[in-house]
């Protein structure tokens, strides 16, 4: 059969299937040609049929027509895809060709798939392979063969081809020593293990290892949260990486740069530690100014001064609890711009309860330990600003720092001991002057 009449045929299957509302056969239809001739035929389509059809083909074979465009021709066709779709492709292409294509998008639209294609350091996403091979459970076992007989980018077989359905659902997994001993004409929805264990692209990575290492095997499928294929990700990679991001982190939690070795210049080692040193100094002087304003208050008072660390650390330890919490729900994209006004409020009424209830439990040990129930009234009064302060800032500042495109993993928490610092200090001691009379008493 000649490519025209082919052509001709899979034409009609594709407007029969799409008004039949039959996408996925038409996809089916087109997966079949060569990538030239599939990309021939979706390019000569109305651009939202295309895009229909674009995105039920199998991730891989949709970046391979995708990649043989010219990018003017193909934007029109991926923004009518969705980000979603638009996402799995992206994460197949090189990243010379992602980019090309990127610039071709809409602003909006760029910026949807590079928030979606985009993994944290340490998760499962970051560090998939996109070279799997996947079928719907009604292909046979002589077609996946075939597929994988004519699959000449890959160097070696693969040690499982996974089972999808028509919206890239997981439901399954197939070995290949499980295809090579079946009947040619069996299918795969026959073969499968459904039982599949997989995570999710932002799962961090000690999580994948503990379940390679748990069960011996040497990949595990990646999916989105709505539990569609990704990719896959490998023993050997995830044990390189960890120990990589071991040493990185290491070195993260004492401020010094992940780029710094023991060897480093004496000259890059400075130039990587000053800058962090001194703006904690600054912030450091910012709350010792507030409590030099009250430092009448504390000559008087002097055990005022055995407290400020109790208030400000506890201020810092809930505000960082909140911080934890929003970061990870950012990261994650957990948390949808419509949802910031509540999330903030809520963290802040958590602080309040905590406030209330820690600080019931430090005025009653100061009473109890100084003999002044007024010391308890202030100290408790203190806890209950801070901590409303503190989970409101924990969550407000890495908000605010993503909306204006700052990272807010880079200084949330400087930013962060600054504030709760500096109102703990302030809330303590200003109402510590309004019961002057009575801490004195």
């Amino acid at each position: 059969m000649s490519s025209d009449s082919l052509e001709c045929g899979v034409l009609k299957g594709i407007v029969r299937n799409y008004f039949s509302q039959n996408i996925v056969a038409a996809a089916r239809e087109v997966e079949q040609l060569g990538a030239e001739d599939a990309l021939s035929l979706l390019l000569d389509q109305p651009p939202h049929i295309a895009a229909k059809v674009i995105g039920h083909l199998p991730p891989v074979f949709a970046a391979e027509l995708v990649a043989l465009a010219e990018p003017e021709r193909i934007s029109n066709i991926l923004s009518l895809a969705g980000s979603e779709s638009c996402a799995s492709i992206f994460l197949t292409l090189t990243p010379d060709r992602r980019a090309r294509m990127l610039e071709s998008l809409t602003p909006e639209l760029k910026g949807q798939i590079q928030e979606l294609i985009t993994f944290p350091e340490g998760s499962a996403g970051r560090l998939m392979r996109t070279d799997y091979k996947a079928f719907l459970p009604e292909v046979t076992v002589d077609e996946v063969t075939k597929s994988l007989r004519t699959d000449t980018g890959k160097q070696t077989p693969p040690a499982n081809v996974y089972v999808i359905d028509s919206e890239r659902l997981l439901l399954g997994v197939v070995s290949m020593r499980d295809l090579v001993t079946a009947n040619a004409d069996s299918r795969l929805k026959d073969l499968m293990k459904s039982n599949i264990l997989s995570v999710e692209a932002f799962d961090d990575l000690h999580k994948a290892l503990n379940i390679l290492a748990g069960r011996g095997f040497t990949s595990l499928p990646v999916v989105d949260f709505q539990g569609r294929l990704l990719g896959v990700v490998r023993a050997t990679g995830l044990l390189e990486d960890a120990e990589a991001t071991a040493h990185e982190d290491i070195q993260k939690l004492f401020g010094v740069s992940k780029d710094e070795r023991a060897f480093s210049t004496l000259w890059f080692s400075l130039k990587k530690r000053l800058p962090w040193l001194h703006i904690n100094l600054g912030t450091a002087f910012m709350a010792a100014g507030v409590v030099a304003l009250f430092e009448e208050t504390i000559a008087k008072i002097t055990i005022l001064a055995i407290y400020l660390p109790v208030v400000a650390g506890q201020g810092g330890n809930a505000g960082a609890q909140s911080l934890a919490v929003v970061m990870r729900g950012l990261v994650m994209r957990e948390i949808p711009e419509s949802s910031h006004r509540r999330l903030i409020l809520k963290e802040c009424a958590i602080g309040i309860i905590n406030g209330a209830v820690v600080g019931l439990v430090t005025a009653m040990i100061a009473w109890m330990w100084q003999g002044n129930p007024f010391l308890g009234l202030v100290i408790g009064l203190a806890m209950i600003v801070n901590l409303a302060v503190a989970g409101l800032a924990g969550a407000a500042i890495p908000i605010v720092m993503k909306k204006f495109g700052l990272d807010p993993a880079q200084s949330s928490n400087i930013i962060l001991t600054t504030v709760t610092d500096i109102v703990g200090f302030f809330a303590f001691l200003g109402i510590a002057v309004i019961f002057e009379k009575q801490l004195l008493s």
